[in-house]
C-alpha cells in the first residue's frame, strides 16, 4: 500500500467515525430531552380521551409515558422527585406543593371542580346534614381539593372540623371502606362519587360550597420548572391538545355517549363505568385557552384567579396545620404563557 493511499484511507476512517459522532450526538442529545413522563389521577375528563389516542405523541413527537398515580400529594411529591415532569393536581395539593418549596408551575386548568366533588352521607349512617358529623367517620384523600373542601363545609355550617373523625384515604381505600361500612361519609370525586351515591345522600357539592365561601376549588396541569423552561415547544403543542380535546367534548357532547369510542376511552383511562362517564364530565366546567389566559385563570399575576385561589387554600391549609408555612404571592408558581399562545 502506498504511503497516499494510506493516509487517504485513514482521513477517510477518521472523517467517517467524526461524522458518525455528529450524526449520533444530536439524536442522543433528543433522545434525552425527547421523553416526559406524566403523571394522572382518575380524574373523569375529556382529556383522557387524547390520551388514550396517543394525541401527545403525534402532535409533538415525544415519547410520552403516562404514569397513574394515587393522589394529588403523590403527583406532588413525584414532581418534587423528578420521577415525572408533568403531572395532574387538585388546587389543593399544588397549594401545598409551592408552600414547601416544590418548583412546579401550574399552566392549565385542567377543570373547574364545580358539581364534580361532592360531600355524600352513607344510608343508614344517621347523618342527613352537616351538623350530624360531629362523632361520625368523615374518610378523604388528605390535602386534596375534597379535603380542603370538607373542611370550609364543616365550618361554613358551625362543626368544629375536630369534631369528626376525618381519615386518609385514598380514592380506591374510600371505595372499599365505603362497601364495608366502615366511613359513615366521604367528600370524593368520580368514579368513586358514582359509587357513594348509590347508596348515599349527597349534602354539598364543591359548586355549592364554592359560591357560599368564595372559595373554588380546581384541578390543573403542572410542570417541573425546569422542564417547562427547557421543552417550551413541547408544552405549547401539549396545551393545544388539552385545549382542543375539551373543545371537542364542549362543542359536541352528544358525540360523547356511552357507546362512543370517546367515553370508552375516558372510562378505560380513569376506571370508570363507562355507563358514568357522560354524567360524571357534566359536573364539571372545562373552560377554554382564552378563559384561562383572562385573570379568572392564569392571567394578571398576583390577582389571577388561580394565584388567588391557591393563596386562600394554603392559609387554610396552615390553620388545619397540614402545612407551615403560606407564601407571600402564590403567582410565581402560575405559567399563563402556554394558554396566551393556545389562545391566538
Amino acid at each position: 500500500m502506498t504511503h497516499t493511499n494510506h493516509r487517504r484511507k485513514l482521513i477517510a476512517g477518521i472523517a467517517s467515525i467524526l461524522f458518525a459522532a455528529v450524526a449520533l450526538a444530536p439524536v442522543h442529545a433528543q433522545a434525552e430531552t425527547r421523553e416526559v413522563v406524566i403523571g394522572y389521577q382518575d380524574m373523569v375528563v375529556p382529556w383522557r380521551y387524547a390520551q388514550a389516542t396517543g394525541a401527545v405523541e403525534k402532535a409533538t413527537g415525544y415519547k410520552v409515558t403516562y404514569r397513574k398515580l394515587g393522589s394529588g400529594a403523590d403527583v406532588i411529591r413525584a414532581l418534587a422527585s423528578g420521577s415525572i415532569q408533568l403531572g395532574e393536581a387538585g388546587s389543593s395539593p399544588i397549594a401545598a406543593g409551592l408552600s414547601q418549596g416544590v418548583d412546579l408551575s401550574l399552566f392549565w386548568i385542567l377543570d373547574n371542580i364545580n358539581d364534580a366533588e361532592a360531600l355524600v352521607a352513607r344510608n343508614g349512617s344517621g347523618v342527613n346534614k352537616l351538623a350530624d358529623l360531629k362523632g361520625k367517620t368523615l374518610g378523604v384523600p388528605y390535602v386534596s381539593t375534597s379535603h380542603f373542601h370538607a373542611l370550609v363545609a364543616l365550618q361554613q355550617a358551625g362543626v368544629d372540623p375536630s369534631s369528626v373523625k376525618i381519615v386518609n384515604l385514598r380514592p380506591p381505600e374510600v371505595a372499599a371502606a365505603w362497601e364495608r361500612g366502615n366511613i359513615d361519609a366521604t367528600y370524593i370525586w368520580d368514579p368513586v362519587l358514582a359509587k357513594a351515591k348509590q347508596n348515599g345522600k349527597v349534602l354539598i357539592t364543591s359548586g355549592e360550597v364554592a359560591k357560599e365561601s368564595g372559595k373554588a376549588t380546581f384541578d390543573g396541569f403542572v410542570a417541573s420548572r425546569k422542564f417547562a423552561q427547557d421543552n417550551a415547544a413541547f408544552l405549547d403543542g401539549f396545551v393545544k391538545v388539552l385545549a382542543n380535546t375539551d373543545a371537542q367534548y364542549r362543542d359536541h357532547k352528544a358525540d360523547w355517549s356511552v357507546g362512543s369510542k370517546q367515553v370508552q376511552a375516558v372510562a378505560q383511562e380513569s376506571g370508570a363505568n363507562a355507563a358514568d362517564v357522560p354524567a360524571s364530565l357534566a359536573l364539571y366546567a372545562f373552560p377554554n385557552a382564552s378563559e384561562q389566559a383572562s385573570p379568572a385563570w392564569l392571567g394578571g399575576g398576583q390577582q389571577s384567579g388561580a394565584a388567588k385561589s391557591l393563596a386562600a387554600t394554603a392559609q387554610f391549609l396552615k390553620q388545619q396545620g397540614t402545612i407551615q408555612n403560606v407564601l407571600a404571592d402564590y403567582s410565581t408558581g402560575v405559567d399563563p404563557r402556554f394558554v396566551q399562545q393556545a389562545a391566538k
